[in-house]
């Protein structure tokens, strides 16, 4: 492996810890690419198939929910069989997903391949994944760390949403499967030859430390029983139902509405599919500096206090936008807005999670947080197009969500500060 060679060659330059939160970004990102094509693919697919907007929404629907039901287990499995087999196993998926949707047909094999697989495989990007890099690599800047790994979610759609946008206009959905199909190829190599399992894999100390520790979870047990039992232990605090709650919301107002439906409500408006890709671009490329700035702001600031105002502000902006003249000015401000919000609350959640209930147990109960996003997003993807298609308008979704938004800043004022956190688990 070149791991090993690798961080004898940087332990005087760079730390080894770096290089794994960029093959692990890369990896994440590659994923969230392929989670964000469906919203390049509505509009294709209903051209090609006829397909209604409910149709191909409940799909992603069942994607986003699948891959926050999975994702506890997907953290289980990765202290059951090692970090690096499970994100193998993951991108496999993804590619194996991606390859066969080119040669679909009928509804029920998009539901088979971007819901099921898609939703299934997209454990290699879970918040628990990211949160368990971060605390074995990183014993200092844990915060940023995280940060810049949440940050991957915004940058997928900077690479990806408009180069699949000018796909799916030149070669139709096929060119969307196809070229999400090849990048998730390329990944899986580069994970292959630079992630080993930890610092001690390596004999390094992690990124802040000064020995060298063994692994806390050395691979081996039974996924379920990890999985249930953090979920176990945290559930005797309410803590987790504030958090599981808010977070939730999270997932409603991003992934499930803007990212499923952002380009469909601008072509509502006239607006062609490439620019309403490139707003999204926009928003990722925003929020990619949101959510580093976020994980930067909670190694010196309550995540409590951060969260009341990013889900605040991520209200406002939902009730307001619709009223807007929806051109280029008012697009352009939204998403620059929007953008600097849209990842900043994962950084802030997973570093609350940490404080309420220790690092051992915050990657694998953080899964199960995160599976409540996702809940929430696919509530929003379903339920956004149904009320497109009935009402004829996204207005209601988008005031809607904003509504809820403002509800979440209210409830993450309860959530345990730091003073008074409960002994769950020890770190």
């Amino acid at each position: 492996m070149l791991a090993p060679r690798l961080a004898k060659m940087s332990s005087g330059h760079v730390h080894y810890a770096w290089v794994v939160l960029c093959v692990v970004f890369v990896a994440m990102l590659a994923g969230v690419g392929v989670r964000a094509a469906p919203g390049v693919m509505i509009l294709p697919l209903q051209q090609a198939f006829g397909w209604d907007v409910s149709t191909i929404s409940g799909a992603i629907s069942v994607n986003i929910m699948l891959m926050g039901c999975c994702a506890p287990f997907v953290t289980g499995l990765m202290q059951a069989i090692g970090l690096k087999r499970t994100m193998m196993g993951c991108l496999g998926i993804l590619a194996l997903a991606t390859g066969l949707s080119s040669f679909m047909t009928a509804p029920w094999q998009f539901y088979l391949t971007w819901g099921l697989m898609v939703g299934i495989g997209s454990g290699a990007g879970a918040v628990g994944l990211a949160g368990a890099v971060a605390n074995r690599w990183f014993a200092r800047r844990n915060g940023f760390a995280t940060g810049l790994l949440f940050a991957a979610n915004a940058a997928g759609q900077l690479v990806f949403l408009p180069v699949l946008a000018l796909m799916a206009e030149r070669y139709g959905w096929r060119g969307v499967s196809v070229g999400v199909t090849v990048a998730i190829a390329a990944v899986l190599p580069v994970v292959w030859l630079l992630l080993p399992e930890s610092p001690s894999a390596i004999g390094i100390p992690a990124f802040g430390a000064t020995t060298v520790e063994p692994l806390r979870h050395a691979p081996g047990g039974n996924m379920l029983g990890v999985a249930f039992g953090a979920l176990r232990r945290a559930s005797k605090s309410v803590d987790l139902w504030l958090l599981s709650v808010t977070f939730g919301v999270c997932g409603l107002s991003t992934n499930g509405l803007i990212n499923t439906h952002m380009i469909a409500y601008c072509a509502d408006f006239g607006i062609p599919t490439v620019q309403g890709a490139s707003i999204l671009a926009v928003i990722g490329a925003f929020s990619l500096v949101g959510s580093a700035c976020s994980g930067w702001l909670c190694d010196r600031y309550s995540p409590r206090v951060l969260l009341f105002w990013y889900y605040g502000l991520r209200g406002l902006s939902l009730v307001v936008m619709p009223f807007t003249s929806f051109d280029g000015v008012s697009l352009s401000v939204f998403a620059v807005f929007y953008g600097l919000d849209w990842v900043a609350t994962g950084p802030a959640t997973f570093a609350l999670t940490n404080e309420v209930f220790g690092r051992r147990d915050a990657p694998v109960i953080v899964s199960w947080i995160f599976a409540s996003h996702q809940v929430g997003g696919a509530i929003a993807a379903f339920g956004a197009g149904m009320v497109r298609s009935v009402s004829g308008s996204y207005l209601l979704a988008f005031v809607g969500s904003g509504v809820a938004c403002l509800l979440a800043s209210m409830l993450v004022l309860r959530i345990t500060p730091r003073e008074a956190r409960i002994p769950v688990a020890a770190e």
